[in-house]
């Protein structure tokens, strides 16, 4: 009898003990790899000194890696002869950048512990840095994910929201990822940061009317009715490259610069919010916080699931 009560007690623990290993954890690393945070936010430093927007370009490549089959690293993977990633997905292509940052971030991590840290759990990381890099509040950055071995181009191309989205596509499309629409509203707050291409505004500032007509004004100077889809505006022009709440006052004064942007100002649902964020950055601060650790936990590899690519533009074998 003892010996059976041993058994199933070993049993257990073992159970227990794989139930850990598959669930992320803030410490996940703390003796294999222990200065992998501080190698990733030098790094990530020295990428924003060079250039302010690459803490707004890590971050949307977070967002879309997440969204697309959980936070695994699939859209850091190249095509090749015989692979399709998403990198070449509608809303990814010519838009999404910063994979020469996560490189040489890779590279530090490797060099100070090989074949330990995945890609899913650089990106992440450095997203974070980034928006506190630029000003904008930190969290803990729950670790442990895993590197996927396959890519979906076609869910790169069904899963993210594009600049036209309409209130209700926006909360729908947070909601398949268990996002809520008051996190909708406050990860969209990431575009305090950042820039867009005329091509993903045009139609808001020539078409809608619920646009401030002199902001309007302002915004065809860089983007004709046709041509100069690559021309850049800045998504908030308060303060450029600080993480601030400038973007929800920039929303109740119509000053939006995406349609998207717009749509959450614009007696719906969000309006209050919006307000609230407006005047209340610390508000802003801690539910952008909480809605990035729970939006990096959308459907994590762990365990032995994926694996840890040596190279986070290609899988290891």
């Amino acid at each position: 009898m003892a010996s059976l009560n041993s058994f199933l007690l070993l049993s257990l623990l073992s159970l227990l003990a794989c139930a850990a290993r598959g669930q992320l954890s803030p410490m996940f690393y703390a003796r294999s790899c222990p200065n992998v945070q501080s190698i990733v936010r030098l790094a990530m430093a020295q990428a924003v000194i060079r250039e302010p927007r690459m803490g707004a370009s890590i971050l949307r490549l977070f967002f879309h890696d997440c969204f697309v089959n959980g936070c695994d690293g699939s859209i850091l993977l190249d095509d090749t002869a015989t692979f399709t990633g998403e990198k070449n997905a509608f809303p990814n292509r010519n838009s999404v950048r910063g994979f020469e940052v996560i490189d040489t971030i890779k590279a530090s991590v490797e060099a100070a512990c090989k074949a330990t840290v995945s890609c899913a759990d650089i990106l992440a990381l450095a997203a974070r840095d980034g928006v506190n890099l630029l000003g904008g509040p930190t969290w803990t950055v729950q670790l442990g994910r895993r590197d996927a071995t396959t890519a979906s181009q076609s869910a790169a191309n069904s899963n993210l929201p594009g600049p036209g989205s309409s209130l209700s596509t926006l909360i729908s499309m947070f909601a398949a990822h268990g996002l809520s629409a008051q996190e909708m509203t406050a990860l969209s707050g990431a575009h305090t940061i950042g820039e867009a291409q005329c091509t993903n505004f045009r139609a808001h500032i020539y078409n809608d009317t619920n646009i401030n007509p002199s902001f309007a004004s302002l915004r065809k100077q860089n983007c004709p009715a046709s041509g100069g889809d690559s021309n850049l505006a800045l998504l908030d022009v308060q303060i450029p490259y600080r993480f601030d709440n400038d973007y929800y006052q920039n929303l109740v004064a119509q000053r939006g610069l995406l349609h998207s942007d717009q749509e959450l100002f614009n007696g719906g649902s969000q309006d209050a919010l919006v307000r609230q964020y407006s005047t209340y950055a610390e508000l802003f601060e801690r539910d952008f916080a909480q809605a990035m650790v729970k939006m990096g936990s959308i459907s994590p590899l762990t365990g032995t699931s994926g694996e840890i690519r040596l190279n986070c533009r290609k899988v290891n074998w």
